[in-house]
C-alpha cells in the first residue's frame, strides 16, 4: 500500500516516520508538513520525497498517516477520506466532538479503513489481557492512573520534546493521556453510560469516575504534572475473577504503530473494522468531552 505522512514534530520523526520507512508491506511515499523545511529534513532521512501540496500527497497515495494536533489531524482526516485515502489516525482523534464527528461521517461515506493508535491497544501483551478480561464477567471496579512529568514538577519542560506543544499545554493529560485509558477500560467494562464525576488536582491532574454499561465503575487519575519518580501508568481490575494488572511493557512506540499498520492494511482488504477505528476514536472524544464540561462547570 502506498502511504504517506502528515507532520514533521516529534512524534512523526521518533515514530511514524521510522515505522512506515520499515514496514514491508507499505511504500512510503512521501512526507508533507506545515514547515516544509522540516518536511524536506524528515523525507531526506527516510529516502522518500517532500511534498509542498497536501492535496498532491493525497492523490499519489493509498493511505496516510497522521501525526499533527488533533484539531488538525481531524480536519485534514476529512480532506483525506474524501480523497479516497485510508487513515491511520492518532490519538485523540478531534479536540472537540463536532470535530470528531466529521471525521467518522467523511470515513463511511468514502467507505475507506480506518486505524486509531492507541499504543497500549497494539502492544501484544496488553491487547492479549485486555480480550482476557473483557471475556470475564462480573468485574466490579476499575482503577486506571496513567501519571506522565511531561511537564515536571510545575512550569518546567519534564526534559520531554511534547513539552512545548501547544496543544497539550491548552489540553492537559485529560486529551493526552486520558485516551490511553479509556482505550483499556472501555472494551472490557463496557461503554461508559456517563461521567459521574470529575475533580481537578494539581497542576494538569484530573480525577474521573466513570459509570459503565456492563455494571462496573471505574476511577481514573490522569496527569502531565506528576513528579518524575511517581511516572508510570496502571490499571488494576476486581471483580468475580480476582484481581488483575495490566501488563507492562518497555516497548517502543514504532513496533506498535508498526502493528496499527498492519491493522489498517486488514481492515482496507477485508473491509472489516477494525475496534479502534474512527468510530471508537469518536466515542473517547466524547467521553473526554463530557469530562471537560463537567471540569469546566465546577471551576
Amino acid at each position: 500500500m502506498r502511504i504517506g505522512l502528515l507532520g514533521t514534530g516529534p512524534w512523526a520523526d521518533m515514530a511514524h516516520a521510522p515505522a512506515l520507512a520499515g514496514h514491508g508491506d507499505l511504500d512510503f511515499v512521501g512526507v508533507w508538513g506545515r514547515r516544509p523545511d522540516a518536511a524536506k529534513e524528515l523525507a531526506e532521512r527516510h529516502g522518500t520525497r517532500a511534498y509542498d501540496d497536501v492535496d498532491a500527497l493525497l492523490a499519489d497515495v493509498e493511505a496516510v498517516a497522521v501525526a499533527l494536533p488533533p484539531a488538525v489531524q481531524a480536519e485534514l482526516a476529512v480532506r483525506a477520506a474524501r480523497a479516497g485515502c485510508h487513515l491511520l489516525l492518532d490519538k485523540p482523534l478531534a479536540a472537540t466532538v463536532a470535530q470528531g464527528r466529521a471525521v467518522v461521517e467523511a470515513v463511511r461515506a468514502a467507505g475507506v479503513a480506518s486505524v486509531v493508535f492507541f499504543t497500549t491497544r497494539f502492544q501484544p501483551e496488553a491487547e492479549a489481557w485486555i480480550g482476557q478480561q473483557a471475556a470475564e464477567d462480573g468485574w466490579f471496579t476499575a482503577r486506571a492512573q496513567w501519571l506522565g512529568a511531561l511537564f515536571g514538577d510545575g512550569d518546567g519542560d519534564g526534559g520531554s520534546p511534547f513539552a512545548a506543544s501547544p496543544w497539550r499545554r491548552e489540553k492537559g493529560a485529560l486529551w493526552d493521556v486520558g485516551p490511553h485509558a479509556l482505550s483499556v477500560l472501555l472494551p472490557v467494562l463496557g461503554d461508559a453510560r456517563r461521567v459521574a464525576a470529575a475533580a481537578p488536582g494539581p497542576g494538569d491532574t484530573v480525577h474521573l469516575v466513570l459509570d459503565h454499561t456492563g455494571g462496573a465503575s471505574s476511577t481514573l487519575t490522569l496527569s502531565l504534572t506528576a513528579p518524575p519518580a511517581a511516572a508510570g501508568a496502571t490499571v488494576e481490575l476486581r471483580g468475580r475473577a480476582g484481581v488483575t494488572l495490566l501488563p507492562e511493557t518497555t516497548e517502543g512506540p514504532v513496533p506498535a504503530l508498526r502493528r496499527a499498520a498492519d491493522a489498517l492494511l486488514t481492515a482496507a482488504e477485508d473491509g472489516r473494522p477494525h475496534p479502534c477505528d474512527a468510530a471508537f476514536g469518536l466515542r473517547v472524544t466524547e467521553i473526554l468531552a463530557e469530562a471537560e464540561a463537567l471540569l469546566t462547570d465546577g471551576r
